[in-house]
């Protein structure tokens, strides 16, 4: 995994080990986020999930520990182009009421018979706060997607 960050902005790469099509319907089918949403958590959580995937359709999550710290983030769909690049805006809110709103350009590439994976997330409002994403929202949601994968490719 690599990161580089800008002030604004961040870049993360995580190698997966299916192919892009695996991949993009894991980081954007309902279901399967449900699964890799909580996949690596102790204790079973909230997660709810809602696509509507198409370019302006959205995606809206709700999820946490308990009913009362739940985040919530809804994507509008700008871009996409099945297996290769999805855009979107997302618009986030954590449960002491910060909300924040980014671009996220997410590239699915075929390598070495697995993803290589690239996020660039845009507009964050302070470099503490792209800094929590690297250190935390993104290796961990990588960290999620990936052992799903791994667990999927395991029953084939």
């Amino acid at each position: 995994m690599t990161q580089n960050t800008e002030t604004s902005q961040l870049r993360m790469t995580r190698v997966l080990p299916v192919g892009p099509e695996a991949v993009f319907d894991a980081y954007t089918d309902a279901e399967k986020q449900k699964i890799w949403f909580s996949i690596l958590d102790e204790k079973p959580g909230i997660v709810e999930i809602d696509v509507d995937l198409r370019v302006g359709g959205r995606q809206t999550a709700v999820w946490g520990p308990d009913p009362d710290t739940l985040f919530r983030e809804t994507q509008t769909f700008l871009v996409i182009d099945r297996p290769h690049r999805l855009v979107t805006e997302s618009v986030g809110s954590s449960p002491d009421g910060m909300t924040m709103t980014t671009t996220v350009e997410v590239t699915f590439e075929a390598h070495e018979g697995g993803t290589l994976l690239t996020v660039v997330q845009s507009g964050f409002p302070t470099s503490e706060t792209r800094d929590f994403f690297v250190q935390e929202v993104w290796v961990g949601a990588l960290d999620r997607i990936e052992a799903y994968l791994r667990r999927e490719q395991g029953r084939s």
